[in-house]
């Protein structure tokens, strides 16, 4: 397992998003590092946990829980035969695309080390918004994405660290419960019962997941 392709966005003005400013980092491109990673504080402040990385529409992405995002390089080549073009590494936005993880299957808490000090936590799969249908270019993609359910993973920063292309990733804790990457993106996208079955994972869960699954409850029992 290692990290193929390390991934930074830069600011630029598109036509495509809603952010304010009209601005986004969403396209990012490959480095060979080292690249400094640290918690980027709370969501609505914090940005990027990478240094030199933008994200600009802080109401939705960036933050302590959404501080790194990682794609399976083997999903972006299912994608690639799904869409017939390529998809480099980083299209999907993503800072780490991965050779060798399940990134899918890999369960809320687990925790990762990338190169010699990083260690990173999974925290939720990533909902697919305007931003990256019309950085993609593909008309319908925010459904096609929400139902292949292969979303890719956030992740917080567990113990900062440096990282470049070619680290080594290591599953260094896995919990025993039955959340996974893709089973907390069906309950909070396609498959709304299996909301209260998060909450065995409230303790590692972005908050943002363990409020709507505390609401489910409130509302529809368990």
């Amino acid at each position: 397992m290692k990290l193929l392709s390390l991934n930074l966005g830069r600011r630029e003005a598109v036509e495509y998003t809603d952010q304010p400013e009209g601005v986004t980092g969403i396209d990012k491109r490959p480095v060979e590092g080292p690249v400094r990673v640290s918690a980027p504080g709370a969501k609505g402040t914090g940005a990027s946990g990478l240094a030199g990385d933008a994200v600009c529409d802080t109401r939705h992405h960036g933050g302590e829980d959404q501080a790194v995002y990682a794609y399976a390089r083997e999903d972006l080549d299912a994608w690639e035969q799904a869409l017939e073009r390529p998809i480099p590494s980083g299209a999907f936005g993503e800072n780490l695309t991965t050779e060798g993880v399940d990134v899918t299957g890999a369960k809320i808490g687990e925790r990762w080390r990338v190169g010699p000090d990083l260690v990173l936590e999974v925290t939720s799969g990533r909902i697919p918004c305007r931003t990256f249908q019309g950085h993609l270019g593909e008309r319908g993609w925010v459904k096609r994405f929400t139902q292949e359910g292969v979303p890719g993973a956030y992740l917080r920063v567990i113990e900062p660290g440096e990282i470049r292309a070619g680290d080594a990733i290591e599953v260094i804790h896995r919990p025993d419960h039955e959340v996974t990457v893709g089973f907390q993106f069906r309950a909070v996208t396609t498959e709304r019962p299996l909301l209260p079955r998060l909450l065995v994972a409230a303790d590692t869960l972005h908050p943002e997941s363990v409020r709507q699954a505390r609401e489910y409850v409130a509302k529809h029992g368990s």
